[in-house]
C-alpha cells in the first residue's frame, strides 16, 4: 500500500479527516476528486495552510497538511508553535523530501534541522519512517493519535520488511556487542547494509531503526549501550537536536555511560547533487559508514 492510498481509505472510513497541501500534490494527486471539499489546497501559503488547520482541529476536524519539509518547519514555525503546539491540536504535519532526499536542492530548500525545530514544541511527536513499508505501518497510530505531530515523510521503497508499529517503541533489528548502530529515516537500508559489511569481518553489529524520535524509545538506547562497546548515530541532519542530541540527553539522563560517535552533517548544509552523489560525497554510503565505525572502534579501543 502506498502512502497515498492509505490516506485515501483512512479518509473514507474518518469524515472528520481534512487533506490539506500548500500547493504539494506529488503524495496526493488523486486525492481532490475523492475526497472533493474535504481536500484544500491553499498555493504558497504555508503559514496560512497551517493557520487553517489549527482552525478545523478546533472544529473537531483531523487535517493532514502537505509541504516541502523545510518551508512547512521554518516558514511555518510560528503557526505551528502558536496555534497548534499551545493548544495541543491533532495537526498532523507531512514534511516531504527531508533530509538528503531533498538531493539536488540548495541549502534554502534543504531540511536538516527539522528533528530538532519540531521536537522543541512541547506535545509534538516526531517520527521518521525507514521506507514506505514503515511508513504505511506507522501512520494509523500517529493520525489516530490525540497529539500534533510531525513526519518526515518517506515513501521510498525498501528492501526490508518492518514489524508491526508498537507506539513510542523503537524497531531493533539485531542486538550486537561490539557497535550498534542507532538509525532513522531512509539511511535505514544503508545502515543495513553497512552491517552486513561489518559482519564480514568479524564484528558484532547490533542496529536499531529509532522510528519514533520524540516520544523515543529510552529502552531501547540503554540497552544499546549496556550491551554494546560502542554506539553509532546515524542521520540526515544536523548534530545539534537531532539524534546524537536525543541519545545524548537519554544517557545523561539515566546515567549510563557510553562510548558515542555521530554520523551526521555536524555543522554544516550538504553539498547539492544526484542523491547517490551527496551520499557519497557526504560519506553516508554504506561501505563509507562501515569505514567510520571500524576507524572509530579502533580510535576509542586505543
Amino acid at each position: 500500500m502506498t502512502y497515498e492510498e492509505l490516506l485515501i481509505q483512512t479518509a473514507l472510513e474518518d469524515e472528520r479527516i481534512i487533506v490539506m497541501t500548500a500547493e504539494n500534490r506529488a503524495l496526493v494527486r488523486n486525492i481532490p476528486k475523492i475526497l472533493g471539499p474535504r481536500f484544500v489546497d491553499t498555493g504558497i501559503t504555508e503559514q496560512t495552510m497551517v493557520g487553517m488547520a489549527a482552525g478545523l482541529a478546533l472544529r473537531g476536524r483531523i487535517p493532514i497538511v502537505h509541504a516541502l519539509a523545510p518551508f512547512l518547519t521554518m516558514r511555518a514555525y510560528e503557526f505551528i508553535r502558536t496555534d497548534v503546539g499551545i493548544a495541543h491540536l491533532p495537526v498532523k504535519l507531512s514534511g516531504y523530501i527531508p533530509g538528503f532526499l531533498s538531493d539536488g536542492n540548495g541549502p534554502t530548500h534543504q531540511s536538516i534541522e527539522d528533528v530538532s525545530i519540531m521536537r522543541g514544541i512541547p506535545g509534538m511527536e516526531v517520527y521518521a519512517p525507514a521506507d514506505e513499508d514503515d511508513l504505511v505501518k506507522m501512520l494509523p497510530h500517529i493520525w489516530s493519535a490525540p497529539a500534533p505531530a510531525y513526519t518526515r515523510i518517506n515513501h521510498k521503497k525498501g528492501n526490508f520488511t518492518h514489524a508491526p508499529y508498537q507506539p513510542g517503541k523503537a524497531e531493533v533489528v539485531a542486538e550486537g556487542t561490539d557497535v550498534t548502530l542507532l538509525v532513522y529515516g531512509f539511511l535505514f537500508e544503508n545502515a543495513l547494509q553497512a552491517k552486513s559489511l561489518l559482519e564480514k569481518e568479524g564484528l558484532s553489529v547490533g542496529l536499531v531503526n529509532m522510528r519514533s524520535l520524540k516520544p523515543v524509545d529510552e529502552e531501547a538506547i540503554v540497552r544499546a549501550a549496556t550491551g554494546s562497546q560502542h554506539l553509532v548515530t546515524i542521520e540526515d541532519h544536523l548534530q545539534t537536536g537531532g539524534l546524537y542530541s536525543i541519545v545524548a540527553e537519554v544517557l545523561l539522563r539515566r546515567r549510563v555511560s557510553a562510548a558515542v560517535t555521530a554520523l551526521s552533517l555536524g555543522e554544516r548544509w550538504f553539498r547539492p547533487g544526484l542523491l547517490a552523489q551527496v551520499l557519497e560525497t557526504e560519506g553516508f554510503t554504506p561501505e563509507k559508514i562501515a569505514a567510520t565505525v571500524k576507524e572509530n572502534l579502533v580510535s576509542y579501543a586505543k
